[in-house]
């Protein structure tokens, strides 16, 4: 599978799928207009290792619901993200079975050349 989950409207994402020069087999899908489905989201998991890999602690939402001053346990990130898009960190480029999460430079230098090493 060559997939990415992004935001349409996150210009830190559009960036990086630019600077990613996807070829066309890749997926796209905008997590805003097209929700992440409970199997999507599970196989993200299996490919992470866990839900809190794949949770965005800097969204908007976590410091308003004051989410840092709770102990959340995997269900409870697993809920977060299916309920709403903010909290999955993004992009999520899928290379095959090798899952790349977040904007690090080092995540994307990775995927990057990942994306361009998988025939």
């Amino acid at each position: 599978m060559k997939k990415v989950y992004y935001l349409k409207t996150c210009s830190t994402c559009i960036r990086i799928l630019k600077d990613l020069n996807l070829p066309s087999d890749f997926i796209l899908q905008d997590i805003k207009t097209e929700g992440i489905t409970v199997k999507q989201l599970e196989h993200m998991k299996t490919l992470a290792g866990n839900y809190e890999a794949l949770f965005s602690k800097k969204s908007k939402l976590y410091k308003e619901m004051d989410l840092k001053n709770q102990t959340l346990t995997e269900r409870d990130y697993k809920q977060y993200i299916l309920e709403h898009y903010t909290f999955l960190s993004r992009p999520v480029v899928i290379v095959n079975d090798v899952i790349f999460i977040g904007n690090s430079k080092q995540v994307v230098e990775n995927a990057k050349m990942a994306v361009h090493n998988n025939p």
